[in-house]
């Protein structure tokens, strides 16, 4: 006789019997991935849209994840947080760019990193 498990709430038994918190396994209810990673949670000019968002956030607790700064460049106060957001995920992101795709991808418009980049002005 197989001795019962003591499952905590939250947390559920896999199919190799080790016991797995929910927010960790990756297929959640209706077994599919969270919408930030879908087409619907990224926005096509590029970074995610509101419900992508909202779906890393809930998928992430803790997380401080925010939307592009989409104001142009101009119209931001110099020294605000928006503008030093901006400023900071521009850098960053250049960085990557240059460092981390290929030839190939730093050309092509139609790349995450430039629609990413055009999204926040940089």
């Amino acid at each position: 006789m197989k001795a019962a498990l003591n499952i905590p709430k939250g947390y559920h038994v896999m199919p190799d019997v080790s016991i797995m918190r929910d927010s960790d396994h990756k297929m959640k209810k209706g077994g599919s991935t969270p919408a930030w990673q879908r087409k619907e949670g990224k926005n096509p000019e590029g970074g995610l849209n509101a419900k992508g968002v909202a779906s890393y956030r809930r998928e992430n607790p803790g997380s401080k994840l925010q939307t592009a700064v989409t104001t142009k460049p101009s119209k931001l106060k110099a020294g605000s947080k928006d503008a030093n957001r901006r400023k900071s995920f521009c850098a960053r992101m250049s960085g990557h760019k240059k460092k981390n795709t290929s030839a190939k991808t730093a050309n092509d418009p139609n790349s995450r990193i430039n629609k990413a980049l055009r999204k926040w002005n940089c």
